[in-house]
């Protein structure tokens, strides 16, 4: 190729490059696959290796590059990198916000509203872009004074190496129908002045994971949370390695005056230059709002696919911004709203074992109560004996325990010198506390078993187990209800519950007649299931809903799955040995088949309609793989799952390029932003009951 028509290919490659990135970071849109990028990619590369003389310093293909750096230089900011206050409560809100009312006039006081961002947990860096290129990249340091890391900061795709055209800023600003003084600034703006960006270096969960992952591989030490991972990693001399940890940014604030009244106006000229916003950042009106607004972040903060630990509430207004001035190393006229802490410390009063529904022995250390992520904590699982060697963990031991969403917390650390010398050494049971049989480990594996399958604790949590929305789903019979029934010898095993009557139940306490006929309704509706939720309702040890799923596909009703060799259920794809064993175990036992049989004779329907309609043909989802996400209106997550069965569709646990629809509801979680990268179909509720019908 001649150099005059390599210099308008790479011209080309760069737009096309470049407006891809655009799409992806700041839009949250894929218009073509990763791998086709990947390909535009090389062959810009190809071509700038072939003519070194067309390389710039704003190409994609120059992210990464240079020797090692023997240190970081220091940089002095224009104006002060502030930090946050910090608030824990609506009424350390309410304070702060009394406080700065009191610095204003009382029209300007009335005026307060909010700009409200995710507090994402990375770390601040400032960019500057000078003739449209990023030319300085820092760290906060101590305020004043950082560190340049602009290498490092090219690696990450997120950061635009080069400020889109002012023609595409003023006409995305002018669709936003930003107010004509801002458009107006735009336009007279000279690039050779600089532009003054501020965000937020973070690396997302899954990010953390594989990098830990990795470092366990290799024995070296993990990195205890993403913060410190991408400081870490916004900090190596070398920026192939910056390179290797996939770094993400989100743009928050601009210093380059515009002439924007408000921080939101600042948040969409952000996004119109080319940078990457938080999407789920909000205008709030008033307090009220802002209060709405971190409540509904708490629900969500889970599903993200990044680390926050709270709200950042900003008055919404520039002018009020700039009147309130700085206290300290923080703004008055902004603050950060943090979430209940996830993580604390407290004293390990006792360690007792419980028992599950196959037996299994599992220590729960008991706790001095205190308060993590907003609740009360007395219990923490310690999993099995590994778990308690790994830990070293003794009674009365002082202990770190980390709480995430509302999952049962963990100790994830042992404080040992806070030992008094007084602490106490556990050893797992001989004989079930329960039932007094024996326990044994099985050569191979972690847990202790009691050999007792007619043990009460067992039996209980069978009972829950098989009521469960993933087995029978006998609404509004919980734990609570089931021991009761249990105490009262109203059930011996699952089969009785669908024997009872209504008048079993009133005459038990707090049982009223219209309590009583709604438990009664609900064990009738159960009545009718499909065959691999009666699979997994068995409690079949081994055996998830996946296998169970597989079983019905493979053996179409529970009487060949009854008679069923060890050599048929080995042969069946995803099965292994242990299960394979386990599910033959099971089925061979007589007191098992006597079990089946009582159910059936209860009126119990189970049906296969997967199977039926896929053997005719008729499967309207046949061979289709579907992923769901967030909260359907109209039909629980186990009501879908059992439809896109039943027309002879796959449900999927995770997003891949195998997915073929992920179904979307309300506050979706991560999927639904793999679901985007993978340019996988998206349906919305409505689409996905039309498909369905």
């Amino acid at each position: 190729m001649a150099k005059n028509d390599a210099g308008q290919r790479i011209k080309k490659l760069r737009e096309v490059i470049n407006y891809h990135r655009y799409l992806y970071h700041v839009l949250d849109k894929q218009e073509i696959s990763d791998a086709a990028l990947d390909s535009l990619k090389k062959e810009l590369f190809d071509l700038e290796q072939q003519f070194p003389n067309l390389i710039t310093s704003d190409s994609p293909t120059q992210r990464v590059g240079g020797e090692p750096l023997k240190e970081f230089k220091k940089v002095r900011h224009n104006s002060p990198m502030l930090s946050f206050n910090d608030a824990f409560s609506e009424k350390d809100i309410g304070s702060w916000l009394i406080r700065i009312s009191k610095l204003l006039p009382e029209k300007e006081a009335k005026k307060i509203s909010f700009y409200c961002e995710l507090k994402i947990d990375g770390l601040a860096i400032e960019i500057i872009y000078k003739n449209e290129l990023l030319v300085l990249g820092s760290t906060r340091g101590n305020g004043m004074i950082g560190e340049d890391i602009t290498r490092n900061l090219k690696t990450i795709e997120a950061i635009p190496l080069k400020l889109r055209e002012k023609e595409k800023v003023v006409e995305e600003l002018k669709k936003e129908k930003l107010n004509k003084a801002i458009i107006d600034a735009i336009k007279k703006f000279n690039f050779e002045d600089e532009l003054i960006i501020r965000g937020e270096a973070f690396i997302s969960k899954k990010e953390f994971e594989e990098t830990n992952k990795q470092r366990a591989k290799l024995g070296e030490p993990l990195y205890s949370n993403p913060r410190n991972l991408a400081a870490g990693s916004i900090r190596q001399l070398d920026p192939k390695i910056t390179s290797k940890r996939k770094l993400d940014f989100f743009a928050y604030d601009l210093l380059t005056d515009f002439k924007a009244e408000t921080h939101e106006e600042k948040h969409k000229i952000l996004k119109a230059f080319g940078f990457k916003t938080n999407s789920h950042n909000k205008y709030c009106k008033n307090i009220g709002e802002a209060y709405e607004f971190y409540h509904y972040c708490q629900k969500i903060r889970e599903s993200l696919p990044y680390e926050i630990d709270g709200l950042v509430l900003l008055v919404n207004l520039n002018h009020i911004y700039e009147k309130l001035g700085v206290v300290g190393k923080a703004p008055r006229a902004a603050i950060a709203f943090k979430f209940p802490a996830r993580q604390a410390t407290t004293i390990v009063e006792g360690i007792k074992v419980q028992i599950g529904r196959t037996g299994v022995l599992t220590p729960v250390a008991y706790l001095k109560p205190v308060e993590v992520s907003g609740a009360i904590v007395s219990r923490a699982t310690l999993h099995n004996e590994d778990e308690i060697k790994r830990l070293g963990i003794k009674i009365g031991d002082t202990v770190i325990i980390s709480r995430a969403g509302d999952v049962i917390p963990d100790i994830i650390k042992v404080l040992p010198n806070l030992r008094t010398g007084k602490e106490k050494d556990f050893k797992m049971p001989s004989i079930c506390p329960i039932c007094s049989s024996k326990v044994i480990k099985k050569a191979g594996e972690v847990a202790y078993y009691c050999l007792n399958p007619e043990c009460f604790a067992q039996q209980r949590h069978y009972f829950y187990h098989f009521a469960s929305r993933s087995a029978f789903d006998i609404r509004g019979l919980g734990p609570k209800i089931i021991d009761k029934f249990i105490e009262e010898g109203l059930v011996r095993d699952p089969a009785d519950l669908f024997n009872l009557k209504e008048g079993d139940i009133i005459p038990l306490e707090r049982f009223a007649e219209k309590s009583a006929k709604n438990i009664i309704e609900s064990i009738k509706k159960s009545k009718k299931i499909i065959l691999a939720k009666f699979i997994y309702s068995l409690g079949i040890r081994n055996v998830g809903e996946k296998t169970a799923l597989d079983l019905a596909e493979k053996f179409k009703d529970i009487s060949s799955l009854e008679k069923a060799k060890l050599i048929d259920l080995i042969e069946i794809k995803d099965i292994g040995p242990i299960v394979s064993n386990s599910v033959f175990e099971w089925f061979s036992q007589r007191k098992n088949a006597d079990f089946i049989d009582k159910i059936i004779k209860t009126g119990v329907e189970i049906k296969n309609p997967s199977f039926a309609k896929n053997k005719a043909g008729k499967g309207k989802l046949k061979g289709l793989k579907f992923v769901l996400t967030g909260t359907l209106k109209s039909l629980s997550r186990n009501k879908a799952k059992e439809k896109i069965i039943e027309l002879g569709g796959e449900v999927l646990e995770s997003v891949s390029i195998n997915t073929d629809f992920v179904v979307v509801g309300e506050k979706p979680g991560s999927k639904l932003e793999k679901a985007k990268k993978l340019g996988r179909k998206i349906l919305d509720e409505k689409e996905f009951l039309k498909a369905i019908a």
